[in-house]
């Protein structure tokens, strides 16, 4: 089975990872026959499929973790790529032409069973009823071998992408904090000296949360693990935390710029943080933007808003910076959750500002 093959059987065209058979379905067809200037369903899949034989090739992937079984607040981030993608269209109805014309493919989105979080946390007896529903062409056998849960199967894809392209830059829209794990999880395999820039109210660095290796609160901690501690895991905007920032730096390695810090002198702030990346010894830099880093008076459509945040334009220079200063291997932009606003007009604002952050962010990234 060829690459391409692989990826239809585990993924879906952009804005299909949410399971619908009935309310709803009709909405996210829209969205798909715009995102690929298609008819009907049919012609849909065959653009995307053609879109993924592309992979190979393309200077940059984006794929949609559609998942927010690993959050533990408020739900509601699994509609945060369709949403995303959305508003890209809104502000361009020419978005998926220039980002093909980029060398962007858009490898749609992981097919999500909204129960499942990841293969290792399942009976063997789950993964083997999960892998019959997804992959009924397959015989048991074989079965046993493909992922079933949204982060695995979105760690099997990238791996397989980067195995062939390896130099492809990597976007990614969730769903909760907990889908950036695989992402960095399958760039650091393919890109030695690779760091990780996290903007978040939260570390999300405990090991485990409730006896849950993997989620929104423990993602961080893992990603640290794997880069090997030394500060290669920068954390910005930092504010809601159970411990103060000495007990993260001296215990896990990691280095915090608090967002009182950075408020107080957002210049000084920046030069700081571009300063530690470049001394940290990274050769490239994974950006991963939770939306609750966003000061909740721009960004409070998300499970866990904060005040006191980060200011839009603070973000938009520390990815440009990174961008020219350092490079990047990609970004993402997390836990945005359309419905579940806190103030009048919060859901489109949030989102509006999610579509500008991943456009930033794919900006700075490619460009030359």
């Amino acid at each position: 089975m060829n690459a391409t093959d692989a990826l239809v059987r585990m993924l879906r065209p952009a804005g299909g990872g949410v399971h619908l058979v009935s309310t709803g379905k009709a909405e996210q067809l829209a969205l798909q026959r715009r995102l690929y200037g298609a008819a009907d369903e049919d012609a849909v899949r065959a653009r995307w499929r053609e879109d993924l034989a592309r992979a190979a090739g393309a200077r940059a992937v984006l794929l949609g973790i559609p998942s927010d079984t690993g959050g533990g607040v408020q739900r509601g981030a699994n509609l945060g790529p369709g949403a995303i993608r959305a508003r890209l269209l809104e502000d361009d109805p020419r978005w998926p032409e220039r980002a093909r014309e980029a060398g962007l493919v858009d490898l749609g989105d992981v097919f999500v069973v909204p129960q499942l979080l990841e293969d290792d946390m399942l009976s063997e007896a789950q993964r083997a009823a999960s892998a019959r529903a997804l992959y009924p062409d397959l015989d048991e056998a074989e079965r046993r071998s493909w992922p079933v849960s949204p982060l695995s199967i979105a760690e099997r894809a990238l791996t397989l992408v980067l195995a062939g392209n390896p130099r492809a830059k990597v976007f990614a829209l969730g769903g909760d904090h907990s889908a950036a794990w695989p992402v960095v999880k399958a760039l650091a395999a393919a890109r030695p000296g690779l760091g990780v820039v996290q903007i978040d109210a939260h570390t999300d660095l405990l090991s485990e949360r409730l006896g849950v290796r993997y989620c929104f609160a423990t993602w961080s901690f893992h990603a640290n693990e794997l880069l090997g501690r030394g500060g290669r895991l920068v954390q910005v905007g930092t504010r809601a935390s159970g411990r103060d920032r000495a007990h993260w730096e001296s215990t896990l390695g990691v280095r915090q710029f608090w967002a009182a810090e950075v408020r107080r002198d957002p210049a000084a702030a920046l030069e700081a943080i571009v300063r530690h990346v470049r001394a940290s010894g990274v050769k490239e830099v994974y950006f991963s933007n939770d939306i609750d880093g966003t000061d909740a008076a721009f960004a409070d459509a998300t499970g866990t808003p904060e005040p006191d945040g980060l200011a839009p334009d603070f973000v938009s220079a520390l990815v440009a910076r990174l961008g020219r200063e350092v490079g990047l291997a990609g970004g993402d932009v997390m836990e945005v959750a359309p419905h579940v606003a806190r103030s009048a007009g919060g859901g489109p604002r949030t989102v509006a500002l999610a579509a500008r952050y991943l456009r930033e962010t794919i900006d700075a990234t490619l460009a030359p």
